[in-house]
């Protein structure tokens, strides 16, 4: 009888201790590029700021929920897109004299590692890399937001990121001086990734 009963709590204690290691599986999120961007600032002429942007943002997140550090994150950009409302600029860019679309397409972020940075935050470190050269940066992000159910049935979440480049450290070199002093382009390029993210319904 002792036996039995033996046998019936090691069950039950191998039952309980597969649902928490099921329940503590990380969640795999698909990038959703029709409600994500990521977006890029520089100064012009020492004055001002410049704006763009990039409409295709795809990759995969996956949250450890149970813990953080298991977070992986994999972004995936199409150089191509560059948008920043002026048509002759984008063209510009799009040479190679900054990103050289025609040989490097993509611009792509594997993350290497993520840690909590206090309440809400994140820093995920990882690989950046932009016309073939690829450099370690952090991203500044914030916790992904509890998952929401869409009139679809899908779960979503998002996160938001920014992170500050040196594009001189990726081959995207052109400059040209100014009369006065300074140049026309900052070195500095500010980065934010602002992305929704989202598991289907399963298939019926």
């Amino acid at each position: 009888m002792k036996a039995s009963i033996s046998r019936i709590a090691a069950v039950a204690g191998l039952t309980i201790l597969l649902s928490l290691m099921a329940n503590a599986a990380p969640t795999t999120f698909k990038i959703d590029p029709q409600h994500s961007s990521a977006e890029f600032a520089v100064t012009h002429l020492m004055i001002s700021t410049v704006r763009g942007e990039f409409h295709g943002v795809n990759g995969t997140i996956v949250v450890g929920d149970k813990d953080i550090t298991k977070s992986i994150v994999e972004v995936t950009i199409d150089a191509t897109s560059v948008d920043t409302r002026e048509p002759d600029r984008d063209k510009h860019l799009k040479s190679p004299d900054f990103f050289d679309v025609a040989n490097y397409p993509t611009i792509t972020f594997k993350s290497n590692k993520a840690e909590q940075a206090g309440p809400g935050k994140l820093k995920v470190t990882g690989d950046l890399t932009i016309r073939g050269v690829t450099r370690q940066v952090v991203l500044e992000a914030t916790m992904p937001t509890a998952p929401t159910k869409d009139p679809w049935q899908s779960q979503r979440s998002a996160v938001f990121a920014t992170t500050n480049v040196n594009r001189q450290n990726f081959g995207v070199k052109w400059n040209a001086a100014l009369e006065g002093g300074g140049v026309v382009v900052s070195d500095e390029v500010k980065n934010t990734l602002d992305v929704e993210m989202v598991i289907p319904p399963p298939a019926k």
